[in-house]
């Protein structure tokens, strides 16, 4: 067997080991430029995925841009004029409908900052002629021609402001046109028939504007009206000539009254609201503003009782809470010195309440059913978990007997409305659009009731505006409202200025 020396062995050891350790030299060399190479791609990478992030971003303000030139300005619906006006018929349905919730003024105000926003820069009208367009339309609702028909509903009734003048307002409704059982009454429900201011309303002037409605549209059905002897009483000429009409009281108004004889006849009750109204002075500015009474009408207090009973049961169980959060930041002693004295009234109250909740109940049931033969049968049935006093069962007694009495003398099968509450609302409506100027008298304004009860369209602008013009407007508004209040105002104010304006100039 061959073998090398060692000198030969440990020769070829060594370039062994020193080409591996050359190899390993080119091996790290290249792991190095990999390495280099590997960063520069990241960096590389990095810029690409930076400028593609750069570029998305200006695409995106580019499309937005171009959106933007792209869009036209809001188009308003085509409304072409009407004949001798600067506005179409959706212009003027959309003032009139909005004068009616919110205002004259505040009408053209929100349309200004509604347009502004849109970036639309057409005309608007003034408020004056949106006051004149709610004019017209009344107008023209008054004296719209009304289907004769022999199952009319009239409900009639006085609204009153300062001054000697008041004014009949008469609603229209046709029976087979109920709402069905369960569904009260709306403003859309019912027309207007008659507005009339006048000064003298004694029964026979009532018995004149009666049968002069009658005239136009033919005798009604039935007439409901509150418990005004001139409304109720004007109208036995209308039964004289229809045999079968009926007269109706209004609930609401005969629940008020029944309230007011067992209720307010009580000493207690008197010396209660004349606490009431003080309590109302002494606190509505201070710490306790927020536990202040709600106010009401001396003349209605009995017709809105309910907020009044409400608040004296809250404000007892404050009193008997003194860490409710009511109560912060005010002394016990502060609360007690201005409203402890409703303690002394505590079992009237309880009593009262429930004098209420049956009124409350019969008025709901009445508006919602109506008039019928066993209406008082079911309204009982309704109260009967309600009479908790003495009280409360003669309020229940009362009202029953009046429904009894009035169901008996329908016909049978026959359903009536028995209430003009939708009347009474109507009338809110009506100082809701004067505002301050229902603290003035009757103005002009009178012709703008008929388009509070119904929205106006397009199509009904045109009718309207074609039945009734500017003239026919001015025409009604003459007739019937011959010298405001507030003209006579004017007249005086004018006629101190112009005498002072003498005086002055005699002197000089």
């Amino acid at each position: 067997m061959f073998k090398s020396p060692d000198r030969v062995v440990f020769g070829f050891l060594l370039r062994s080991r020193e080409t591996q350790t050359k190899r390993s030299r080119q091996k790290s060399q290249e792991i190095q430029n990999y390495k280099r190479i590997q960063q520069q791609q990241e960096r590389t990478i990095a810029e690409l995925k930076q400028k593609l992030a750069e570029t998305k971003f200006q695409l995106t303000q580019l499309k937005a841009e171009n959106l933007i030139l792209q869009r036209q300005a809001p188009v308003l619906p085509h409304d072409p004029p009407l004949p001798y006006h600067r506005f179409g018929a959706k212009m003027i349905a959309l003032c009139v409908n909005l004068a009616r919730r919110i205002g004259l003024r505040s009408c053209v105000s929100c349309l200004e900052i509604v347009f502004d926003w849109l970036g639309v820069t057409e005309e608007l009208p003034k408020w004056t002629t949106v006051r004149s367009w709610l004019m017209r339309v009344g107008v023209a609702a008054i004296e719209a021609p009304v289907e004769r028909a022999e199952d009319w509903i009239w409900m009639a009734d006085h609204s009153s402001q300062i001054g000697p003048e008041k004014t009949l307002v008469i609603l229209g409704l046709r029976a087979s046109k109920m709402p069905p059982p369960g569904i009260a009454l709306t403003h859309q429900d019912v027309r207007v028939l008659t507005v009339e201011p006048g000064v003298s309303w004694r029964r026979s002037d009532m018995a004149r504007s009666y049968e002069n409605l009658a005239e136009k549209i033919g005798l009604p059905l039935a007439v409901v009206t509150d418990g005004a002897v001139e409304l109720r009483e004007g109208a036995v000429v209308l039964q004289n000539r229809r045999e079968n009409m009926l007269i109706l009281g209004d609930f609401k108004h005969f629940a008020a009254n029944v309230l007011k004889k067992i209720i307010g006849g009580s000493p207690a009750f008197e010396r209660f609201t004349s606490q009431v109204g003080a309590t109302r002075s002494a606190i509505q500015q201070t710490e306790l503003g927020h536990l202040t009474p709600p106010s009401h009408r001396l003349k209605a207090r009995f017709m809105n009782m309910a907020a009044t009973l409400t608040w004296a049961q809250m404000t007892l169980w404050q009193l008997a809470h003194p860490n409710s959060k009511a109560r912060r930041n005010i002394t016990a002693a502060r609360i007690n010195d201005k409203l402890s004295w409703l303690k002394e009234f505590r079992e009237d109250i309880s009593r009262w309440n429930a004098c209420q909740a049956v009124a409350s109940m019969s008025i709901t049931f009445i508006n919602e059913q109506g008039l019928f033969h066993g209406a008082a049968d079911q309204l009982a049935a309704k109260l009967k978990s309600l009479q908790t006093c003495d009280d409360s069962r003669k309020v229940a007694d009362q009202l029953l007997t009046f429904v009894r009495q009035s169901e008996e003398k329908l016909a049978p099968g026959q359903r009536l409305p028995m209430s003009t509450e939708i009347l009474e609302s109507a009338f809110g409506l009506f100082k809701q659009l004067e505002r301050q100027h229902n603290k003035g008298g009757f103005t002009s304004l009178l012709a703008a009731f008929g388009p509070l009860l119904k929205p106006s369209t397009p199509e009904s602008i045109r009718n309207d505006f074609t039945r009734t013009s500017v003239q026919a407007m001015r025409t009604w508004v003459s007739d019937n409202l011959k010298t405001t209040l507030v003209s006579k105002r004017q007249d005086a104010f004018r006629e101190f200025a112009n005498a002072r304006y003498h005086l002055q100039s005699e002197n000089q």
